[in-house]
């Protein structure tokens, strides 16, 4: 599997909005875009499953493009350089910001329990003397990427609206350009707590990275946890024609199915997926419109 960072993608055109019977006259290779919340290799690696699964359903290369920042996924779809992809809600605010009704999504998640999704969570050493909130203050802090939901826009505004405005609060905070390196950087001490993801006991970033064999088993410790998230969306390009994104989209729902091996890797385990409108994120597209606000508010 080719893999290759977005700012090395050939330059192709966007295809014509039009339906056709068959796309595939036009398209030789569908490009699905993830974002840096995981390491490139793990990530392209689970992914290539997915790229597997799609090719052997649709007839045709499937690659998989992972960008170096949360914002390059927006940038190749706005560009016509990728035609489906997966992010989380705040990059979709993002994407929705920069592309209007030329993005849409079409699924997302559905956990074990038949959650539709999940939570930011502040996250410290196990053996840290941090109980709540309350002790962090004067303490470090790190974030994963300014246009990550769990990793920033969640911690960043439901933090403050408690009382625990970060750039006071904190002595200091940073990004640290993904979910992983965050805890890694709780564990190794460069920071005193950090937010990430967390849905439930068995499925999120701790655990998975627990899985991997990056981190010890009970080595990190939740102290807070913010309101629902709407698990991130699987979108397209709505100039696509309109039987590629039918086909894709029939395909990745039949996925948890055809395929339940691949998919309990690419999803994480999740147990399959319910389809998603732009409706699903207007509450956290409202939390994006607000810190952007406030980011122009201070730069004034």
């Amino acid at each position: 599997m080719l893999r290759r960072a977005f700012f090395a993608l050939p330059l192709v055109a966007a295809l014509p909005a039009r339906a056709q019977s068959d796309w595939r006259a036009d398209m030789k290779e569908i490009r699905f875009g993830i974002t840096s919340a995981e390491n490139d290799k793990d990530a392209v690696t689970r992914f290539e499953n997915l790229a597997r699964y799609m090719e052997a359903r649709l007839g045709v290369k499937v690659r998989i493009y992972r960008s170096t920042d949360y914002a390059g996924t927006v940038e190749a779809l706005a560009a016509g350089h990728l035609e489906f992809a997966t992010m989380g809600p705040a990059s979709y605010a993002l994407a929705n910001k920069v592309m209007g009704d030329r993005i849409t999504p079409i699924a997302r998640s559905l956990d074990q329990d038949g959650s539709e999704g999940y939570y930011s969570v502040v996250v410290v050493k196990a053996d840290s003397p941090a109980k709540s909130l309350d002790d962090l203050k004067g303490k470090s802090f790190a974030f994963a990427d300014p246009n990550s939901t769990s990793g920033y826009a969640f911690p960043s505004f439901f933090l403050k609206k408690q009382g625990y405005d970060p750039a006071k609060f904190f002595s200091r905070t940073g990004f640290s350009g993904s979910h992983e390196l965050s805890v890694i950087a709780v564990l190794n001490g460069t920071y005193d707590a950090a937010a990430t993801f967390w849905t439930n006991e068995r499925r999120g970033n701790v655990q998975r990275m627990t899985e991997k064999g990056m981190i010890p088993a009970g080595a990190i410790r939740i102290i807070w946890t913010s309101p629902l998230i709407p698990n991130s969306p699987w979108v397209t390009r709505t100039a696509l024609p309109e039987a590629l994104r039918r086909d894709f989209t029939t395909a990745l729902f039949a996925m948890p199915k055809e395929d339940a091996a691949a998919w309990r890797t690419v999803s994480s385990g999740a147990a399959g997926l319910v389809a998603a409108k732009h409706e699903d994120y207007l509450d956290v597209i409202e939390v994006v419109r607000a810190l952007d606000a406030e980011r122009k508010r201070k730069g004034a």
